[in-house]
């Protein structure tokens, strides 16, 4: 498998600018800076049903530099458990979407089900681990097909 992590210079010139190909894998870091839950009913607590819609910034493996945003939404499908998404990266070569469950708790895998540019028709999985225990920032390891 081919990995592409972003760090040094040359390397990250390896991200953003090669062509998506079988076996390359894309490590980033999200930060959840930005997302809004709409809850049903008049109460702010967790409900079935309840919406998480989100923009958020994303950066290099090393977490140093921003590379990108990411943009979805969730939808609450298990109370306090988990939620079913779909959202995109957004770089400058390409998009990426994705859908699948996001567990509150530990590591969650997601779908991928296409993209855009330089990561058009893009399969795989993309693995979201949580890098602290406060989910300050989420480890996103796209492995593509």
């Amino acid at each position: 498998m081919k990995t592409v992590l972003a760090g040094a210079a040359p390397v990250f010139a390896l991200l953003l600018g090669s062509a998506a190909a079988a076996g390359e894998r894309l490590v980033v870091v999200e930060h959840p800076v930005n997302e809004t839950t709409t809850h049903l009913g008049s109460a702010k607590v967790d409900t079935l049903g309840d919406v998480l819609t989100f923009l958020n910034p994303v950066f290099d493996a090393a977490n140093k530099k921003q590379v990108g945003t990411d943009q979805g939404f969730c939808l609450r499908v298990a109370v306090g458990k988990s939620w079913e998404c779909n959202f995109t990266l957004l770089l400058t070569d390409g998009r990426i979407t994705v859908e699948g469950p996001f567990s509150d708790d530990g590591d969650s895998v997601f779908t991928i089900i296409g993209g855009t540019g330089k990561y058009a028709g893009a399969k795989g999985q993309l693995k979201l681990h949580p890098r602290d225990a406060k989910s300050t920032a989420y480890d996103f390891t796209y492995d593509m097909l």
